[in-house]
């Protein structure tokens, strides 16, 4: 929740008119402008001069994180997005700058206070649904003198930064997306290259009949195609390559033999246990108790179709569920409906999510009962839930919530609207308050399961972890060179794997898993050099630098993963052409090279691929050279063979597409290239990034 909304809940209104005053006093006065901040010493990086400070972005990487953890994503993934993230803010920035972009106060005023306020969640009317800009405009005009450094920080960054920055970014991209114009001539041609086709004859002759030992590629021949090709072989970044060597610390036989054994002396006990959940809450348990009843539609436990048919009372197993031992046990068996259709009054004593408590426990039972005691008289449901109800989300539908399956309503909700026939009321007490709740329909009946888990992990004991950390130790110490860890590595019988391509900001290694302990190392050291044991998983990896590839042309080694079958293509096409294609016309080429002459009916100019074949541009592009209408071309080495090409006839089908809509395709394809202007702004500023000094 954002910082605006836990003041506003919990009432502290001095503090929130602090914020207001932040508002105004950064925004609407004097804060328009982006302004310079004071730099710490640390400097994270640079973007064309301009610092990003450490302590700046740890302020950013610090909110991100608390956003983030909800869904899962740990600070390692987020320091690369925050550092793309700023770089993006410089950037753009900067241009904003040279062309003299700016948000006025007065625009500031009216994003902040508008329709698409970026304030619409803490001053919208629950009841209504609607912004209310005036209670916003007085709850920042009520303190226009107090100061709160911390609250101006968490406002600045959290509303004011971001507002300022997407309302330039869409005055930048505005300017880009008109500036696109297409011309009428670039429409008849598109148009032209549509309709265009062509029937061919031609002789192929495929790379794959040379054998690739015939065709060896050297490092001078990677090399001489790399700078022929630079730009597809330059990096802007140096990396760096590993072999490596691990030694597992995953469990054993007799590590899973003793969980067994753990698990199965409590089957007993759990099996006489009255009280599950408490049983389970002693002895420990990897799956917690679910202290009410799901369908097997439901259930997402293997052997399910095992577990349905326990008697109650009874135990299944041991089974192995994940990584785990578990044990089963049948706690009872119901009839309850598929869906339930309610109505409910929430009296509301707290916000789990938040954290805040709304009314005292004891003033919301008596007002809960006070609204029983009503409905048994008479009064409106309707009436009562406008008047106090507390869920916004069923309020403006009469409290009511529509069909609804098993499961997805808090535990005691949900086990009295499943468990009760339809017209049954009552008060239940939940994390969130009391409800009122009348159940007014159910669809379906199934037999539903209460089960019990007792589920043990399947972990290393500390003899193999021990064992395996002592193999991998000594190894290292034995292998102080390439040579010795190469012959240490097969007297042991254990695998080289590769990791290449590693950066320096990188927090994982390809192959090895998540470790910027290991990544560190390698940048931290040289050719030959062999790491200490470095835990990653369940697992201890010996690694060894094998190569530092520096920014720029890559070696031929580097490049090999990318260009060697280009360059293997080349030599089959020089040995094809000088061998197998023999005279001037397709009749002595296909009797030269033993095959026999082809045909290709309509080609279209705008697809690029042979029929049978795939895709063949430069073949294609042939099929259209007027020059070979009735002749045979040279041998042309396209992408999966070597052909001759002669055109039997070429012209222009009935249009497929009319000039206006080329013209909307062509205008949509520009303006989506003119989104990517940010990658060009990028690729031509000079960024440099310190990163990893500090993570």
């Amino acid at each position: 929740m954002s910082v605006i909304q836990r003041i506003r809940d919990k009432g502290a209104w001095i503090v929130f008119a602090i914020i207001a005053l932040a508002l105004i006093a950064f925004i609407l006065q004097d804060g328009v402008g982006r302004g310079s901040r004071a730099f710490s010493s640390n400097t994270i990086g640079k973007v064309n001069g301009e610092k990003i400070t450490r302590t700046e972005f740890e302020e950013k990487l610090n909110m991100q994180e608390r956003y983030a953890a909800q869904q899962g994503m740990g600070r390692e993934q987020l320091v690369t997005a925050v550092w793309n993230q700023e770089v993006e803010r410089l950037v753009l920035n900067q241009e904003f700058d040279k062309l003299g972009l700016q948000v006025g106060a007065k625009e500031l005023s009216d994003i902040l206070f508008g329709e698409n306020s970026p304030l619409r969640q803490e001053f919208t009317d629950p009841k209504t649904g609607v912004f209310n800009a005036d209670d916003a405009r007085r709850a920042f005009a009520q303190i226009k003198k107090s100061r709160n450094k911390e609250q101006l920080a968490m406002i600045q960054n959290g509303y004011i930064d971001p507002t300022i920055e997407s309302a330039l970014r869409n005055k930048y991209q505005a300017l880009v997306q008109q500036a696109v114009y297409i011309p009428k001539w670039l429409v008849e041609k598109q148009e032209a290259d549509n309709n265009a086709i062509s029937n061919i004859s031609y002789v192929y002759v495929p790379y794959a009949s040379v054998s690739d030992s015939l065709a060896k590629v050297s490092d001078d021949d990677m090399m001489a195609y790399e700078k022929k090709h630079s730009k597809q072989f330059t990096k802007d970044e140096e990396s760096r390559s590993i072999s490596y060597v691990s030694f597992s610390a995953a469990p054993s036989s007799a590590d899973s033999a003793a969980v067994l054994g753990q698990i199965t002396a409590l089957k007993n006990d759990f099996e006489h246990a009255e009280d599950v959940g408490a049983y389970i809450s002693r002895v420990g348990s990897e799956i917690p108790f679910y202290n009410s009843y799901f369908s097997k539609a439901k259930m997402q436990q293997p052997n399910k179709d095992s577990l349905t048919k326990i008697p109650v009372g009874s135990v299944y197993g041991p089974y192995i569920d994940a990584q785990n031992y578990t044990l089963a046990k049948m706690v009872g068996i119901k009839q309850w409906p598929d869906s339930v259709k309610v109505r409910h009054i929430l009296i509301a004593t707290a916000d789990p999510r938040a954290g805040q408590v709304i009314r005292e426990d004891s003033v919301a039972k008596k007002l809960v009962d006070s609204i029983e005691t009503a409905v048994k008289g008479g009064a409106d449901f309707n009436a009562l839930v406008q008047k106090y109800s507390d869920d916004p989300g069923s309020k403006e539908k009469g409290g009511v919530y529509e069909y609804f399956p098993q499961g997805q309503m808090v535990v005691p909700f949900n086990d009295y609207v499943f468990d009760h026939p339809v017209g049954s009321k009552g008060v239940v007490k939940t994390d969130y308050g009391y409800h009122y709740i009348e159940i007014l329909g159910q669809k379906g009946m199934n037999p539903v399961y209460k089960i019990a888990y007792l589920s043990k992990a399947i972990v290393a004991s500390n003899e193999t972890v021990s064992n395996a950390n002592t193999h991998a130790a000594q190894f290292a110490a034995s292998s102080k060179n390439g040579k010795q860890f190469n012959e240490n590595a097969l007297k042991s019988g254990l695998s080289i794997m590769p990791g290449n391509d590693i950066k320096q900001n990188d927090f994982a290694v390809p192959g090895v898993g998540q470790s910027r302990q290991l990544v560190r190392w390698i940048y931290e050291h040289g050719v030959g050099d062999v790491s200490d044991p470095t835990e990653v998983g369940d697992r201890y990896v010996v690694a060894i630098v094998t190569a530092v590839n520096k920014a720029g042309l890559m070696s031929p080694t580097e490049a090999r993963a990318f260009g060697e079958g280009l360059v293997r293509n080349e030599k089959k096409a020089a040995q094809i052409i000088s061998t197998k294609f023999k005279g001037n016309s397709l009749e002595s080429y296909a009797s030269s090279a033993g095959t026999t002459v082809m045909k290709a009916d309509s080609i279209g100019f705008n697809a690029p691929f042979i029929p049978n074949i795939g895709n063949e541009p430069k073949i294609v592009g042939a099929a259209f050279n007027k020059s070979l209408n009735g002749k045979a071309s040279e041998p042309i080495a396209g992408g999966t063979g070597v052909f001759a090409v002669q055109v039997v006839n070429s012209g222009a089908r009935a249009g497929v597409m009319d000039p206006a809509a080329i013209r909307q395709n062509l205008l949509q394809g520009a303006r989506m290239a003119a989104y990517r202007s940010l990658e060009a702004l990028r690729k031509a500023a000079s960024i440099k990034d310190n990163r990893s000094k500090f993570y």
